[in-house]
């Protein structure tokens, strides 16, 4: 017996942290995460493999399955086999969790032939992420961001999605990645709580719309939380950036750009030491594409 399906989720980028508040926002960018899940008659045998960084634990796209298995209550008939392809560069503050666990979610739900409401695929997505120990505040800001596109308010804690909405045309985000990886387990949790009140100012710019402004005071605030340098953000504004700060918990910095400053901000970021990657906004939801 074997049940396939594949799905794709998009990466996303962070306008406001919830670590913090509970509460945050973020928006979506055409990097991409595919999920194929291949379902086994060995009941609780469920293997994964991340092919675009073979080094990296599978534990979170297990979780996964395991919840949505658990969803249908076919735990104990199936197993699985999966395989996550990306371009999403792993702990670096890109939500590539967010994005597995979405494309995960949805090809399993698939797979076994089910249907389910968007955001119930997202919230089993967040519930995996919490058995694999991956995040703070479940990332359902991330996770929204990454499944619908566009750019998403919530309330993490609540897991509501409290507003979304669509980015203008003509602009292009620039990822300053470093080579050192961060991981979300490992944040210092009391220390980013001092800056509450700070990052509640940015949420509330969030929810007005204001995401670009958001976006630069969120990514200053956690820069110097987590004693990051916010030298490479700071430059890609002053070369013309609209907005310019840490992304998730770093070390990425995100930076958006009007298409006719491209060139200018990334020569920027560029003369630091690190990978800049271009991606567009995404508008496009999560969908299984077998």
């Amino acid at each position: 017996m074997s049940m396939k399906a594949q799905a794709i989720s998009h990466g996303a980028a962070t306008i406001v942290n919830a670590i913090a508040l509970g509460k945050g926002a973020a928006f979506g960018v055409d990097l991409s995460t595919k999920a194929e899940v291949t379902l086994t008659d060995e009941p609780t045998v469920i293997t994964g493999e991340i092919t675009s960084d073979p080094t990296e634990s599978t534990m979170l796209i297990e979780k996964t399955v395991t919840r949505v298995f658990q969803r249908f209550n076919v735990e104990k008939r199936f197993g699985a086999k999966m395989r996550t392809w990306s371009d999403v560069p792993i702990a670096r503050g890109l939500k590539s969790s967010s994005a597995a666990a979405n494309a995960v979610a949805l090809a399993t739900v698939a797979a076994l032939g089910e249907t389910l409401d968007d955001l119930t695929v997202v919230k089993l997505g967040v519930e995996a992420a919490f058995d694999a120990k991956v995040t703070v505040t479940g990332a359902f800001d991330d996770a929204c961001a990454s499944y619908f596109g566009g750019a998403v308010v919530t309330d993490n804690l609540k897991r509501k999605l409290v507003k979304r909405f669509t980015l203008p045309a003509g602009l292009t985000v620039l990822f300053h990645v470093p080579s050192r990886k961060a991981y979300t387990g490992g944040t210092d949790v009391d220390r980013l709580k001092l800056v509450k009140p700070l990052v509640k100012i940015a949420y509330k710019e969030a929810q007005k719309g204001n995401f670009w402004d958001a976006l630069s005071l969120n990514g200053l605030v956690y820069s110097a939380a987590l004693g990051y340098d916010a030298s490479a953000a700071l430059d890609a504004l002053a070369a013309g950036a609209l907005a310019a700060g840490l992304c998730g918990k770093g070390p990425a910095v995100t930076a958006v750009v009007s298409d006719e400053k491209v060139d200018l901000v990334k020569q920027a970021l560029q003369r630091y030491d690190s990978i800049v990657l271009q991606a567009r906004l995404n508008h496009e939801k999560a969908k299984v594409i077998t």
